[in-house]
């Protein structure tokens, strides 16, 4: 008997702390889906989206607190965002300020997938700059000489600069920073990602911070990327 009522009171035990580890991982996640940056600390916040989010409510995107909207147009040499002319026109609309995104292939020239920009995403007076967003890719394997990567990215700046009329930003995952450094080799405004705490791995401070890839607003399916822009 006493054997049975401490094996109850273990069992008991045990299912306690489950029901607290399973609260409080509740909790955690609750507060990581909806937490951002102080708006006192950092003025101008916005959102990051491509095709994966379907149909969005910018107005509703707006209500919650997004200054502006970075939408994925182009991808490597040939690749198109399905949705970006409809959040190209969307955005426009709402009154909500607009950039494009193009994603980097290290498999493809440079010249190429600046033709690919240049040729989906529309001049426009009211455009933020265009956005460069370089990581690695389990589609694409080749990992160019330093050398090779800094002239073609160099190459593509050009010819998007020619285009857009503005200085592009530099959205560098910590991977691609750290084998190439690109950031000490180009001078151009850094995007720098890392969830909940300001990142430091660039050479030079960065000019915009994706701080959140799992925030859930109104008027978008499933989590975004929630970015600051540095006071």
């Amino acid at each position: 008997m006493v054997s049975l009522r401490l094996l109850g009171r273990r069992i008991g035990r045990t299912g306690a702390g489950a029901i607290i580890l399973g609260l409080s991982g509740i909790i955690i996640w609750t507060f990581a889906i909806s937490w951002r940056p102080s708006d006192s600390s950092y003025t101008f916040q916005g959102v990051d989206v491509s095709e994966a989010q379907g149909p969005i409510l910018w107005p509703s995107v707006m209500a919650s607190g997004a200054d502006f909207g970075y939408l994925r147009a182009t991808m490597g040499a040939d690749g198109r965002d399905q949705r970006f002319a409809q959040n190209w026109t969307d955005t426009y609309a709402s009154g909500i300020r607009r950039g494009a995104i193009h994603v980097w292939s290290f498999c493809r020239l440079a010249a190429d997938q600046a033709n690919n920009f240049n040729t989906t995403v529309p001049r426009a007076s009211d455009a933020l700059p265009a956005a460069l967003y370089m990581d690695f890719s389990e589609d694409c394997p080749a990992r160019p000489e330093r050398d090779v990567v800094i002239s073609e990215v160099k190459r593509f700046i050009t010819m998007v600069e020619s285009h857009t009329g503005t200085p592009i930003l530099l959205k560098l995952s910590q991977q691609v920073e750290v084998t190439y450094r690109l950031s000490s080799a180009i001078p151009r405004p850094v995007w720098a990602m890392q969830n909940f705490f300001p990142p430091n791995y660039a050479d030079r401070p960065w000019r915009m911070w994706q701080a959140s890839d799992m925030r859930r607003i109104d008027g978008v399916e499933g989590p975004i990327h929630w970015n600051v822009v540095a006071p």
